[in-house]
């Protein structure tokens, strides 16, 4: 049974166009632009890259992003952290450099653009570390998710790229910028962010069709009102386990279900009598406000009647407008930033949609290497694999949520990312492992290691559990070798590793102008990333949680 519904999950990605669509493109842009007849085609224009002495297109597709980094995976990542066979499932992301060839000819402006494509930073993961065991000396990495681990082995990969034009010791992708002490990425470049599934938060709110299988039944108010069973902060959906069992037998009546949510974080609850079969409400009887009713509506397509929402584990944030917590469609408000959930300790980390669209505003290279940068380093594009999807919910999500901020230092803007999905399932997420596993006894559960790799020279892995590197116990926390390499404190021993290589009068005004010491102090220097984070927060983002800067001030 469970692996015929495994199947039917597979088979349902090719019939729903709103949930599970082939990919897509966004074309607000006139540099990107889908080919007649094939829809995951993307085409970038010359004047998109600025790229003078290439042709003026290039394409790549969405599959080919996802196999590289599926190829990525299972060639360069370790046995080591991945899921254990049939047992366990883990996420995937990565962010893919792509540029022209060197050999690209100018005589032939219509000539497509042979680009390589290389992956420059991966990570795997799916679990948080509660707020009580956050840590002031920064050595322990508080969010595990893929999405966040792919960022910080970014960060990783992008400040040995700075210290080797710095120390003009090879090519680099940063050329000088037109300040002292700064520098810019090469016109030639573009970076693609991946995602093996849909990022936990808004953009997993995504409208259920009549037509399609229902998540779960009403939910019980028990769950929101008693956060310790907020028991899984995993990303993949759960299998409803009506399906794992013979309605009619005593074990199911008795059993826990888990509703299936886009993300995969599970939201545990009793349901009372499982044998009345799934509520399947009318998205139009509930009491959903006019402009949330219309916001889900109009995920669907034409004529099709939402019954329901995928459920994203991701909590709203404290003392915000919350969810309604009611039946079918009404059951989440969108738009809202949240945060992930805690096995009953809380956490402070801000879901993967607002995070990713906090980096589509702000860029993704962080306060700390904006002082070497004369711009931001933006994603151009995001990929996500096959899985439970809406063009329109990311779209909301990473985009929509910014789009009229104003005021923005120079250089800072909201991006209109590209946003497609792959055809093509990770074999290692949920599902995949669901399909494989058949009647195996014991339950799935999702992997507890991380992973991160970047396209560094020395140490590119990282495996970690529970925040700290595999292996750490509790007499060793704190010393040196219990960091991991993408930790606050190892990131920043490496900014100032940067910073060391190169002599004081070639520093940016921003490090020459006063005396630093802490990582707060470093980060809060930074004055320009500094007013945009404010900017947005004030026009968007006005209830993002901040660490306390007590957690900021190690050296």
């Amino acid at each position: 049974m469970i692996q015929f519904r495994a199947a039917a999950f597979l088979l349902m990605t090719r019939k729903s166009s709103v949930i599970y669509p082939k990919s897509q493109v966004i074309c607000s842009n006139p540099g990107f632009e889908s080919r007649k007849g094939n829809s995951r085609a993307l085409t970038l224009r010359s004047r998109t890259l600025n790229w003078a002495s290439a042709p003026a297109h290039t394409m790549w597709t969405a599959d080919e992003i996802a196999q590289l980094c599926y190829e990525h995976y299972g060639s360069r990542l370790p046995k080591q952290g991945k899921p254990e066979p049939n047992r366990e499932w883990t996420l995937l992301a990565a962010v893919v450099k792509i540029q022209p060839t060197a050999d690209q000819a100018c005589d032939r402006p219509d000539r497509p653009v042979h680009v390589t494509k290389e992956v420059v930073s991966m990570g795997t993961g799916t679990k948080c570390i509660g707020q009580s065991k956050m840590r002031k000396s920064g050595d322990i990495l508080n969010d595990s998710h893929a999405e966040v681990i792919a960022r910080r082995s970014f960060q990783r990969y992008l400040l040995h790229q700075l210290y080797l034009a710095a120390t003009l010791k090879e090519d680099s992708i940063f050329v000088p910028g037109t300040q002292r002490g700064l520098w810019k990425l090469r016109p030639d470049l573009l970076f693609v962010f991946f995602s093996s599934h849909t990022p936990c938060g808004d953009a997993s709110i995504i409208p259920m069709l009549e037509f399609e299988d229902q998540p779960c039944r009403p939910v019980s108010r028990d769950w929101d009102n008693n956060p310790s069973v907020e028991a899984s902060d995993n990303l993949e959906a759960p299998e409803d386990k009506r399906k794992c069992e013979d309605p009619g037998s005593p074990v199911t009546k008795k059993m826990r279900l888990e509703p299936r949510t886009p993300d995969g974080m599970a939201h545990h609850q009793s349901f009372g009598n499982p044998e009345s079969g799934p509520n399947s409400p009318d998205v139009s009887s509930s009491n959903l406000p006019a402009e949330e009713l219309a916001a889900v509506i109009g995920m669907a397509p034409g004529g099709a009647k939402v019954v329901d929402v995928y459920r994203t584990g991701a909590k709203c944030v404290p003392g915000e407008a919350g969810d309604s917590g009611k039946p079918g469609a009404a059951y989440h408000q969108v738009g809202l930033l949240r945060v992930k959930p805690g096995r009953g300790d809380r956490t402070c980390s801000m879901s993967c949609s607002d995070k990713l669209s906090r980096w589509n505003v702000l860029g993704c290279q962080g306060a700390l290497l904006m002082h070497f940068l004369e711009e931001p380093i933006y994603l151009s594009a995001v990929v996500i694999g096959k899985c439970p999807y809406s063009q329109e919910a990311m779209q909301r999500a990473l985009i929509g949520r910014c789009q009229n901020i104003s005021a923005l230092p120079e250089g800072f803007g909201v991006q209109e990312v590209k946003i497609q999905q792959s055809d093509l399932l990770f074999e290692q997420s949920r599902c995949a492992v669901q399909a494989r596993r058949a009647e195996s006894p014991g339950r799935l559960v999702p992997c507890g290691a991380a992973i991160s790799w970047s396209a560094v020279p020395e140490q590119p892995l990282d495996v970690t559990t529970n925040g700290f590197p595999q292996g750490t116990t509790k007499k060793g926390i704190g010393r040196l070798q219990a960091r991991s390499r993408i930790s606050k404190v190892e990131l920043f021993r490496s900014f100032q590793k940067l910073l060391s290589s190169i002599s004081e009068d070639k520093w940016p005004d921003s490090l020459r102008m006063q005396k630093l010491a802490t990582y707060q102090e470093y980060k809060e220097a930074a004055s320009t990333y500094q007013q945009a984070w404010s900017t947005l927060r004030k026009q968007a983002f006005g209830s993002w949680m901040k660490n306390p800067p007590d957690y900021h001030q190690f050296k």
